[in-house]
């Protein structure tokens, strides 16, 4: 298998040849790491934002954008495919890596985790990159400075200079987009936890409503959840049956019905502390080779409505 840093250094260097038409800017820090704003201080865009997805899937899933509806009210809707799900999801796009310092916040996804590989789900695969450049999208409301690039370089084992950022703020465009872009991550992430194994999952599509834009980031939180939980629709091929599939889904979650930015607030925004079962998508269907076919949960577009206030 190729590197996934790889694939994804590529998707970064067109990016930053086409940052005037994204929306986006890329610089250099005096450390050397390059960081690229998305929609911090950048506008972006639903452009930018596919191709932010792109790259946290390190070139392993095809993102687009499709019209639909919620509530009666035409919105966009992302959809993500991939038939490389355990690689391009739980190896890449999951956002596993907590940056916290004493002025900066932020949640780092894409393939740098892969040179890292302390998750569960690479000893369980069996997967661990190299490659002497690396790529870590950063969800966060601040630009990332000399001293979180200088952590993640010294983290991966690589210079600053092999380091680039992509940065976003959940409540921005890019930050919607991949929000959305979510939904089947999501449900083979638990199937994982679940104890299901990813390597029967091979091929997965997801689709979520795109959440509208707020820049208040506790608003932004909520409806990105939101769209996933109660909007969110999974199809997936497997090869293997299983007693659990449904705890794929949203409804697995004892909170499930509860708009996100209220289980935030109840839980005093300490995230640990919601349960984690009701992070997942609406609606699941899963078809087993040479066996059932399953359709598990449903959206709620009550709940959707009342969150985007539509």
């Amino acid at each position: 298998m190729d590197s996934i840093n790889r694939m994804a250094i590529e998707l970064v260097d067109e990016a930053l040849d086409f940052a005037g038409e994204l929306g986006i800017e890329g610089y250099e820090l005096d450390s050397g790491a390059t960081v690229i704003d998305f929609g911090v201080d950048a506008d972006g865009g639903v452009e930018a934002g596919m191709l932010l997805a792109e790259i946290q899937t390190a070139g392993l899933a095809t993102v687009q954008t499709r019209m639909g509806d919620v509530a009666g009210t035409p919105r966009p809707h992302v959809e993500l495919s991939t038939d490389r799900p355990a690689l391009a999801l739980l190896c890449s796009q999951k956002a596993g890596w907590e940056l916290t310092f004493d002025d900066f916040d932020g949640l780092g996804s894409g393939p740098a985790r892969a040179l890292v590989g302390e998750e569960e789900e690479f000893h369980h695969l069996g997967y661990y990159d190299e490659f002497d450049l690396t790529v870590l999208a950063v969800e966060s409301i601040d630009l990332p400075s000399d001293e979180v690039a200088e952590h993640v370089a010294e983290t991966t084992g690589l210079e600053p200079s092999a380091v680039f950022l992509p940065t976003y703020a959940t409540g921005s465009l890019v930050g919607s987009v991949t929000g959305a872009a979510r939904a089947a991550e999501l449900a083979v992430f638990n199937l994982f936890e679940a104890g299901y194994d990813p390597t029967n999952v091979l091929s997965i599509n997801g689709s979520a409503p795109l959440a509208p834009v707020s820049y208040d980031e506790s608003v932004a939180m909520g409806r990105t959840n939101d769209a996933v939980a109660y909007g969110g629709r999974v199809h997936v091929t497997v090869s293997e049956d299983y007693d659990d599939f449904d705890r794929a889904i949203s409804t697995a979650g004892a909170d499930y019905g509860v708009p996100f930015e209220q289980l935030f607030e109840d839980a005093d925004w300490d995230f640990g502390a919601v349960d984690p079962d009701v992070f997942g998508p609406a609606q699941v269907t899963v078809d087993v080779v040479d066996g059932p076919t399953y359709t598990l949960g449903e959206t709620d577009e009550d709940v959707l409505a009342d969150s985007f206030g539509l």
